[in-house]
């Protein structure tokens, strides 16, 4: 369990905490959760240990606020690129494309949620499921307008955001692991063609659907 502690406040204390958590972001990143001590983010920020022990009770409250601070980042992001955007389709585009582009351009972060999950399996849950399920709300109501709509085929909301949930956060990895081959806008746009077309013809579909094994569901409303 995270411990509690009564941080400073004021404008000031802000900008300390923030300071903090930058130096100790890419700290935990470069040099690992194990082999980063207090005494390292100390000497790097010039201060006391007792001035980081005022906003953060242990490391591991350290640890824990920078990864949550990541998905907020990443919420506020994405906020920020869908302001006033009133077609649903364009909105998820550009929170498909800012998602990419938020973790290209901080591979720090990625570090942090790949040392957490690593580090924390006493959790219920990581940071990123969290997070997750605490926007995943508005995404469901989105899709289930534009299925009214008429805009998109009958079938449950919830497979539609755990699929692209799936696509974006496994993307984000192999982005981390082996290199991002593409522009971020260009992987959003060859992820939302083939969820928006999928890969088969029209022709193709439609032989598909009549040989296909009586064992396998994948119709409009149907699980795998």
């Amino acid at each position: 369990m995270e411990s509690k502690v009564d941080e400073p406040s004021g404008p000031h204390a802000c900008a300390r905490r923030e300071e903090i958590l930058d130096a100790a972001t890419l700290l935990f990143a470069e040099q690992g959760y194990d082999a980063t001590g207090t005494q390292d983010l100390a000497e790097k920020l010039q201060v006391g240990k007792g001035t980081l022990y005022r906003y953060f009770p242990s490391k591991r409250d350290l640890f824990l606020a920078a990864v949550d601070r990541v998905m907020r980042r990443l919420r506020a992001s994405v906020d920020a690129a869908i302001e006033g955007i009133e077609e649903p389709l364009e909105r998820i585009e550009r929170a498909v494309y800012t998602y990419l582009d938020f973790f290209a351009s901080h591979p720090e972060y990625v570090e942090l949620l790949i040392q957490e999950r690593a580090q924390f399996k006493d959790r219920k849950a990581p940071t990123w499921i969290t997070h997750r399920n605490n926007s995943v709300e508005r995404w469901r109501t989105i899709y289930g307008g534009l299925i009214a709509a008429g805009r998109l085929r009958e079938m449950p909301v919830e497979r539609i955001t755990d699929v692209l949930s799936d696509l974006l956060y496994g993307t984000m990895f192999t982005n981390y692991f082996a290199g991002q081959r593409k522009p971020s806008r260009e992987q959003a746009h060859d992820i939302l063609d083939i969820i928006y077309h999928g890969i088969l013809s029209d022709s193709e579909r439609l032989q598909h659907a009549a040989r296909r094994p009586s064992g396998l569901v994948l119709d409009q409303g149907g699980k795998d």
